[in-house]
Order: structure tokens, then sequence, then C-alpha cells
């Protein structure tokens, strides 16, 4: 369709809309944050200033059961086609071609083609990591961030619209990614007014390295000196009082260290640098005053990302968008414990934070950030798949300022998104059946005192699984044995009541079992194929 029978198509169906008395249909901005901990925002009992997320949970809605997938890839396929990432082959499902290089089958679209149907411009701005590229699938502009994510000062790889992105002297990539959103947004106020729109804004902050300007640090270089345990017990302190959880705060453990064990290159890092969440008090002086720092520059990526999104938001006032924008903000996952070196590596004699420098958070200060919860990304334990979920729309959400404890997921975006719009999802694709969406539409607890009903909530990552139903959950390590929490006592995951409840266990990994297989039968209904929008000849990595 050409740009003017898609303005046509637009035009006719809001003054359908109009002339049967329906309220306009609203635009829909989803943001993600990249590893960002439970507790990272103030509204979530954080320390870092986060005053433009903070007005819209004011104004809005805080989930305190959200929850992601565990990693990066696997959450942005759940948001925009609305399945699980295994149902999509996004996510490893063993005996089937999937993972990270994973390619969806036919019958899963992104959401932006029924959206295109309906009459949305579509735009992207930030991390893509799903397979295919977003001009290749229904998004109108895009700013993708390539192989930059390395180094956010630093521009390789990121295309506006398929362009190389124009490196400047004071490039950061977090603002970049606020300006082309911003860029589409008023070139959609001038030439599309009367179309909605679809944003897809996904920040890389504060996601490894470690990078921010410099005066952005500054403010928070006190901050973190009184160490990860203090930050901790502050945070669950802070959202207890919010009414956001209720249990005993659980002990960091000291023995689990990354994921993935990369000792060169935490050697490169010099003797300051630890891999585990160690208390504080049995730091030396230096290795205390390191890892102060850095978590100065991570507090320093949230606040600049916070600021960007305010930068967004106020261009939906200047261009009367605001009160009919429903905002979605989380995190792809928890924060993260990885610690690695990678692209143009790390200078030790470089200032921290600055582009030569090459810095992960690690263990202890993820634990804090992940504060109230146990472990981190990867691991599908609460740390690694609680996320903050602010929801806002003035137009619609009649409750404000209201906390919603039912347990929701990133599945359950794209529902909200159809009932909102109702774009059209259909029941056969290509000649295939099309599954269920397993999501929940978030639109029913968006009055007040609103509540959104489900079965149950299904993971696994790495062979890391679990399952949640009601207030109990069943969890396990790869190759470990299951462990049973009652999650409305103990959100913390620190009494395992497998063995007092033998037939619960049972009970949850026979639903475990049974939604595996049924995600291997979809995953096997249509060939492998290139994805929408891929490049011919040699397969770029995701």
């Amino acid at each position: 369709m050409t740009s003017l029978l898609r303005l046509w198509v637009g035009l006719l169906v809001t003054c359908a809309a109009l002339a049967a008395g329906e309220p306009r249909r609203p635009n829909i901005l989803v943001i993600l944050a990249d590893d960002l901990g439970f507790s990272d925002l103030g509204c979530y009992g954080g320390e870092i200033a986060t005053p433009n997320l903070d007005a819209l949970a004011q104004g809005g809605l805080r989930f305190t059961r959200a929850y992601s997938t565990a990693r990066c890839w696997p959450s942005r396929a759940a948001v925009m086609t609305g399945y699980y990432a295994q149902q999509v082959r996004r996510d490893t499902v063993p005996g089937v071609r999937s993972g990270g290089a994973g390619v969806r089958p036919a019958w899963a679209p992104l959401m932006t083609e029924f959206l295109r149907a309906a009459g949305y411009r579509n735009y992207h701005a930030g991390k893509w990591h799903i397979d295919g590229r977003p001009l290749g699938n229904a998004f109108d502009h895009s700013f993708e961030i390539g192989t930059g994510q390395n180094n956010f000062f630093k521009a390789p790889g990121n295309t506006d619209d398929g362009v190389p992105n124009v490196q400047t002297d004071d490039y950061y990539v977090t603002v970049a990614t606020a300006d082309h959103a911003i860029k589409y947004l008023r070139e959609h106020a001038q030439s599309f007014s009367a179309q909605p729109f679809f944003q897809y804004l996904c920040f890389t902050a504060p996601h490894f390295p470690l990078h921010a300007p410099e005066a952005d640090i500054a403010r928070y270089r006190a901050t973190y000196k009184a160490g990860w345990n203090a930050i901790a017990a502050a945070r669950h302190a802070r959202l207890t009082k919010l009414g956001i959880v209720s249990h005993a705060l659980p002990a960091m453990e000291r023995d689990v260290g990354p994921p993935y064990a990369f000792l060169e290159d935490v050697a490169k890092l010099g003797p300051d640098e630890v891999n585990r969440p160690i208390p504080w008090d049995e730091l030396t002086g230096g290795q205390q005053e390191f890892q102060a720092a850095k978590m100065a520059i991570h507090a320093a990526m949230v606040d600049c990302m916070d600021r960007e999104i305010g930068r967004v938001v106020a261009q939906l006032k200047e261009m009367g968008a605001y009160e009919n924008t429903l905002i979605l903000f989380a995190s792809d996952n928890g924060a993260s414990a990885e610690m690695m070196v990678r692209g143009d590596g790390h200078d030790p004699t470089a200032v921290l934070g600055s582009a030569k420098t090459f810095l992960c958070i690690g263990p202890g200060w993820s634990s804090a950030a992940n504060t109230p919860f146990r472990r981190h990304k990867t691991w599908v334990h609460e740390g690694g798949i609680a996320t903050p979920l602010i929801a806002h729309w003035p137009a619609g959400i009649t409750a404000r300022g209201e906390l919603r404890r039912d347990p929701v997921h990133l599945i359950d975006v794209l529902p909200t998104v159809i009932e909102l719009t109702g774009a059209k999802k259909t029941t056969e694709a290509k000649g295939l059946p099309v599954p269920p969406l397993p999501g929940r539409s978030l639109v029913s607890g968006f009055k007040r005192d609103g509540a959104i009903q489900r079965d149950y909530l299904w993971w696994l990552h790495e062979e890391n699984r679990a399952i949640s139903a009601g207030n109990w959950k069943l969890v396990a390590l790869a190759k470990g044995e299951w462990e049973l929490y009652d999650l409305a006592r103990d959100r913390g995951e620190s009494n395992n009541l497998a063995e007092k409840y033998p037939e619960k266990v049972q009970e949850l990994d026979a639903l475990w079992n049974e939604h595996f297989e049924e995600t291997k039968r979809w995953t096997l209904l249509d060939p492998v194929r290139e994805p929408a929008g891929a490049k011919k000849g040699k397969k770029k990595a995701e």
C-alpha cells in the first residue's frame, strides 16, 4: 500500500469510529529498558532519580507481579508476537532449530502487521533483537542499534531507515534513541495526524558496558559508598513502605557469581574487581571505591534514560497525543550478573564510564538492583524475571496511582493492544492454523480495583525452568531439582516447600510438561524459513 492509500484507510477508519460514537482508538507507546533491575526506579523503591517514570506511575498503574522471560531476545519476541518465545522459536526448544537465531513460524507475524492493517503507523527506535529487520516487518521508520551496542558513545552499525547514523562528538546512544523517536513522532504529527501510531522504543540502558556522560555520573559518585548490602536493605524498606512487597529480604547468595565464567575477562579489569556478592565490609578500600564507582555509572545510565523518556513524553504533549496514548514501560529481564569484556576492550587507565572502558555491574550490584528477589538475568527465579511495569493512559485508565498485584507477563502486551485498537488477529496464516494467544489483556485492570485473571505462567531459559499458578511457583536451576515457593508469603524464594507439598510439585510439574509438549508441537508446524526483511547472502549474527 502506498503512503497515501494508508492515510486514506486511517481517515476512513477514524471517521467510521466517530460516526458510530466510539472513542478514538489510542496511540500505543511501548518502552523497554535493557537489564533494568526491579527496584532501580524511584517508584519501585530505588534511590535513582527517575521523575518522569515516577510521574507516569503516579498518573497510572504499577504492576507488582509483572514478568519477563529472563533474557533480551525472548522478551522482545513475547512483546511483539504475543507468544512465549519458545512457541515462536525465539528461545531454545530442544530438538528444534530455535534460540537467539531462531526464525519465527509463518503463523507468528509481529503486532505491527495487524496494526498496519488497522490503519496505524508503526515506528521503532533502539534495540531490535528480533529475527528479520524492522522495515521488513511493517514498521514505517526504524532507528536500529546494531554493533553500536558495545559502546554507548559510538555509532557503528546504528542506522536510520537503513542509513548509517551520523557520529557526532557528543554522541550518546540513549539520547540518539530518543532523538529518533521524537523525529518520527514529529513527522507523524505533521503528515499523518489523522492516523493513530504505535511507537516501539527500546533503550539499551542500563545494559553493559557501563557508559554514561560524566555530568550524570557525578551526581551519584557518593551514593553507593555505603555498599550493596546497605543499598539493598534501604530499597527493601522503601518497597515495603510503598506496599509493593511484604516478604523478608533474602540474603545475597555469596557463592553465586556470573552465569558465564569469563575469568580472563574479569582479570583484565584489575584487582579491585570481584565476581561474587561477598559482604561489603569484607572488601578492601580499593575494591569498595571501584565498586561504588561502577554503580554510580549504572545509576547515571538509568537517570539519563528517564530524562530522555521525559523528552518523548513532552513531544506527545506538544502534538496533542499525550491524553490518548497508552504508555507501557518495562524491562526485558532483571539486572545482569554477567561480567565480560567485548567491543574495543577495556583500558584500565581510562576514566571509568568513558568510551575506552568496558565494565559490568557484576553480581553484587545486580543483587541490589534486583532487590528484593534472588538471582539475576538468565535465571527464572524472581530476580531474573520480575520487571517493573508501568501503564499510563489518561483517557483510558481510571485507576490512578494504584498497584496491581495480579501476575502479568510481556505476552500480555499484544492482547492488550488488540483489544484497544480493534486490530484483527487471524486464526489462519499462510494456510497454517494459528495457536490461541497465551496472554491476557491488561485492559480489565485499568479500571479502579480492576483485575486480570489467568491460569498460569511458564518459563524456560537455558534449561532453567519455572511455572507459576496462583501464589504457587515451581522453579528449578538447569539440571536441578524442583523447588516450590508460596509467593504470597515468600517472593524472596527463601523457604523451599517441595518436600512439604509433594502433591503440589507433582501437579505443577505435569502442567509444565504439558505446556512444553504443546509448545514443541507448534514450533514444528511449519518449516524453518528466512525471516521477513532479511538480507540475502551471509546471515547477520543476532
